[in-house]
């Protein structure tokens, strides 16, 4: 048997049943895990371990009486800061944040814990969420377990270092603009964004969701019975669907006759990087082998597209800034401060027109998926980058680059994943994005889970240095 931090959720949940793990042995073995590593990696907000092993208690006495309270009954789950948990301060990553006990649960946190989960810690993201990075004024900065000189992307970056570094089977991260793709990508492990309002969240925002990270497609579908149930306070959640999460695996033969389009050139940002482009070219050529008939997309975003996002949430974020007290702002990273104060002299025009593009974008993006069952295409352009750098280009006025091939999905509403396909000759992950149209959640698991069989062993997850 695999060290007992490695096993996937459904591996303990099976363990549970026939009475050979305790969540109470489990939990323990994770805590001393996450001991050996979290000196290097500064994944966790929240770690306590007392609670912990509290609640891995009450679920040992429910297994043992035979009456397990939910489907995720003792499996060990992260959560990351912006979701709120009751009783917790919710800092967003960012030393300017006044730290109020949260009054409840947001529908993530409240829906694991009805399951039974074990919520073992919170993990680390940057100031508001708001970086691809582990970079904040509040947190540690967060390494990514592949190699601790680089980051492990964001802004669900503890959350993406923690399922690398076996931190319990199952975590939660959210993402607005590739904020669970890119960690996933970065860091080797499997990620969906779910089509927005699948996952309850609150406060809702456009383009904004919740979603597993996990190690495996499976345990990332165990994670969709739960999170993806109703909760009233999301304003933008989708009417509750009796999706068949647990009939995630399509048998052999799925990919037969699928048409998938191949996007290797995003239309903006930077450029592919040559092993990225080759790792997802590759992956590709396995669907086609497996039956897929692979078509190369044209790419459709465009610089103005991009560019308007980026200088909407500029004002919003300098909008954001100007409640703060002068001290709180101070707080604040100087990246995010001079990237959010830059939007100071747009006028009333210039930030219509760029909040025009965001249907814009919506628009292409619907219009060019609509002829293919599927997209496959990068997650990123480039591999994970050095950990002190806010952003690949660390130039405030040029922060998106890196997010041309995930942000179009958050904009038109669909579901998209990130799954390891290879690495560089460094030995960093590389993620391959796969897209599906609005509502197929179901779909992009299915189509990942028959890839995950296509691309064979991966390598060995990353240890904990030995000092």
């Amino acid at each position: 048997m695999n060290a007992l931090h490695d096993l996937s959720a459904a591996e303990l949940l099976a363990a549970y049943r026939a009475r050979s793990l305790s969540p109470v042995e489990v939990t323990q073995a994770i805590l001393d895990h996450i001991a050996r590593w979290e000196p290097q990696l500064h994944a966790t907000w929240l770690l306590r371990p007392e609670e912990a092993l509290a609640q891995a208690r009450a679920s040992e006495t429910r297994w043992l009486r035979g009456a397990p309270c939910g489907p995720l009954d003792g499996v060990p789950v992260t959560i990351k800061d912006n979701i709120a948990t009751r009783g917790d301060p919710t800092p967003l990553g960012t030393a300017a944040t006044p730290l109020v006990p949260a009054a409840a649960d947001a529908p993530p946190a409240a829906r694991l814990r009805e399951a039974g989960a074990v919520l073992v810690t919170k993990t680390t993201m940057p100031d508001y969420g708001m970086l691809s990075s582990g970079l904040s004024s509040f947190h540690a900065l967060a390494r990514n377990p592949w190699d601790l000189t680089k980051g492990p992307g964001g802004s669900s970056a503890g959350a993406g270092a923690a399922a690398a570094a076996g931190y319990g089977p199952l975590h939660v991260g959210t993402d607005i603009g590739g904020s669970i793709r890119l960690p996933a990508s970065w860091c080797g492990v499997f990620g969906l964004k779910p089509s927005l309002g699948r996952i309850p969240i609150d406060p809702p925002y456009t383009g904004r969701a919740a979603g597993p990270m996990t190690r495996t497609v499976q345990d990332a579908a165990l994670m969709m019975q739960v999170l993806s149930r109703p909760d009233a306070r999301d304003s933008m959640s989708l009417p509750m669907q009796d999706i068949a999460w647990d009939r995630f695996d399509p048998g052999s033969g799925h990919l037969r006759g699928l048409r998938l389009g191949l996007l290797l050139d995003a239309g903006c940002g930077l450029p592919v990087d040559t092993e990225v482009r080759a790792a997802v070219a590759a992956a590709a050529g396995l669907c086609e082998q497996a039956g897929a008939s692979i078509i190369p997309m044209a790419p459709f975003l465009t610089r103005a597209m991009l560019d308007g996002m980026d200088y909407f949430w500029r004002m919003r974020s300098h909008m954001d800034l100007r409640t703060l007290t002068a001290a709180q702002r101070d707080k604040v990273l100087p990246f995010i401060r001079t990237w959010a104060t830059s939007a100071a002299d747009l006028d009333g025009p210039q930030v219509f027109e760029a909040s025009q593009q965001f249907h814009a974008t919506r628009v292409a993006t619907v219009r060019a998926c609509a002829p293919f069952d599927f997209v496959l295409s990068p997650v990123a352009p480039i591999a994970a980058f050095a950990a002190e750098l806010p952003a690949p280009t660390d130039d405030p006025l040029r922060p998106l680059e890196h997010i041309a091939f995930t942000v179009p999905y958050n904009m038109s509403e669909q579901p998209a994943a990130s799954i390891n396909c290879g690495y560089t000759t460094a030995g960093l992950p590389i993620g391959l994005q796969i897209a599906g149209p609005r509502f197929e959640d179901l779909g992009v698991l299915r189509l990942a889970h028959a890839f995950e069989r296509l691309r064979g062993p991966q390598r060995p997850w990353p240890q904990p240095p030995q000092f």
